[in-house]
């Protein structure tokens, strides 16, 4: 029977491309996102009680996020074969790193200034109160010293039962080195850990398969417990925030992707999925792990994902550092505090360090905004309190902003290094080659371009074959099969 034939009463089946599309992660996390919006508008105090969908899909990333770093790491550091190499891609990455952040907190000092969304408030600082506020921001900062002794775990396995990812960086590192220094005793190691790498990205794509559920439960949280009510009042500081990240992803990023030979509208739609995570679960965390897959599928080696990556998640978050400027002048503006130049500057020079160590959790930025308070004594850390209510609608951009710069960074330093195999990028990023989450996680690896004086000589001796294979064939002799 034709479908035109079909009985009466019966329902046709959905077309094919509809069921399609609603397989896609994107497309499921997309309404996700909608839903949740939606419930916690409609039903606040239901919307807030689902906070732990959302908690329950980042714990579940977040517990394989220390194994899989310590996997692609080591492996990708035994496969490289040259510490020297790997000095030279972290210096890089380091230097990319500060630039690109002091350009976030520039940007975000001149928009601040110029729009004064705090003007006009005139609020009492005798008002103000630090009850309410979560305990991390009203606790003594770790010092730099603090901060970089903290980056040595109490033990080797410690660093991967932890929360922190600079630990888990420093051990991939030391034990992929040692794996080198080993020779051949280290080779059967290395071969078990590429496998459990395997494993472990068979798990996150069963994961991942959470994910509508968790941006779900994480935006009806916060329109739920926050109400769209407190953006009325302080919709200019939110507005301008979430503008000015969107300029300096455009321009700044979009910039750093032309000098290299890559756009980035195109990558943007390549990591749409990650996006929208990013966007239901205020957390860059989540994504981590396809992160690295995606940009090793894009071209870019398994050792300088792995080593750039993870540290731009400690080191290159550009949404906070654009939030903390904003923020710290802000509440400045909003207490009738006249900053000059110079202390604003000051003001700055305190951020580049109260950046480094936010990991990409929700909250992050807000704690970093009061470690930098705590540290100058021109604003007054209760003043935090004016903006507690409409953070987590800023975290969102931040976490957006921090994923697709990271994403820019491992991209730019594996080019800067010779690490990034460019046809094969542009192939990915028009949609030619797509991803597919295999359980390896990890794709062919490029080949980085030899030096023109290694080039030389093979394809001589390639030349030489060929010229014998043709003599051969002409005198009826079986040819003399190439080497290697």
């Amino acid at each position: 029977m034709s479908r035109n034939d079909a009985a009466p009463g019966t329902v046709d089946a959905p077309p094919s491309r509809l069921r399609g599309l609603l397989s896609l992660l994107y497309v499921q996390c997309l309404i996700g996102v909608l839903a949740g919006a939606a419930v916690g508008a409609l039903w606040p105090s239901f919307g807030a009680d689902l906070k732990p969908l959302g908690d329950g899909f980042i714990a579940l990333v977040r517990m394989m996020i220390a194994p899989v770093i310590f996997c692609t790491v080591v492996h990708g550091i035994a496969s490289m074969g040259n510490a020297r190499a790997v000095g030279r891609v972290s210096l890089k990455a380091l230097i990319y790193f500060e630039v690109l952040t002091t350009v976030a907190m520039v940007i975000g000092l001149v928009v601040v200034n110029v729009v004064q969304p705090g003007s006009g408030l005139h609020v009492d600082p005798s008002t103000l109160s630090t009850k309410g506020l979560p305990p991390e921001a009203t606790a003594s900062h770790e010092s730099v010293s603090a901060f970089l002794l903290a980056m040595i775990p109490d033990t080797l396995l410690s660093a991967l039962t932890g929360h922190e990812i600079l630990p888990v960086l420093l051990i991939s590192v030391l034990f992929g080195f040692g794996l080198n220094a080993a020779g051949e005793a280290g080779a059967g190691l290395t071969q078990g850990i590429e496998k459990l790498s395997r494993v472990l990205f068979t798990l996150i794509r069963w994961i991942m398969r959470l994910a509508p559920i968790g941006a779900f439960g994480s935006m009806a949280f916060t329109i739920g417990n926050y109400g769209l009510d407190t953006l009325r009042h302080l919709f200019l500081l939110v507005g301008s925030f979430w503008l000015t990240a969107l300029f300096f992803v455009l321009v700044v990023l979009g910039t750093v992707m032309r000098l290299n030979g890559l756009r980035l509208l195109p990558f943007l739609r390549y990591i749409k999925e990650e996006l929208l995570i990013v966007l239901g679960t205020s957390s860059s965390e989540p994504v981590l792990p396809r992160m690295m897959a995606k940009l090793q599928h894009a071209g870019a080696s398994k050792p300088v994902v792995g080593i750039t990556l993870p540290a731009g998640y400690s080191f290159n978050l550009d949404g906070t550092a654009i939030y903390l400027t904003m923020g710290s002048v802000f509440l400045a503006q909003a207490l009738g505090i006249d900053l000059s130049l110079t202390q604003q500057l000051s003001m700055l020079a305190v951020m580049l360090l109260t950046s480094k160590g936010a990991a990409g959790v929700t909250g992050s930025g807000f704690i970093a905004l009061a470690a930098t308070l705590s540290a100058v004594p021109h604003v007054p850390v209760a003043a935090l309190a004016l903006i507690f209510g409409i953070d987590r609608f800023m975290s969102e951009a931040r976490a957006l902003t921090s994923v697709v710069g990271n994403g820019v960074a491992t991209l730019a330093v594996a080019k800067w290094e010779g690490q990034l195999d460019e046809e094969r990028a542009r192939a990915v990023l028009r949609g030619e080659l797509p991803y597919t989450s295999t359980p390896s996680g990890a794709q062919p690896e490029p080949t980085p371009a030899p030096d023109a004086e290694d080039t030389a000589p093979k394809v001589a001796a390639g030349e030489a074959e060929d010229a014998d294979r043709k003599a051969a064939a002409g005198a009826g002799r079986e040819p003399v099969p190439a080497a290697g």
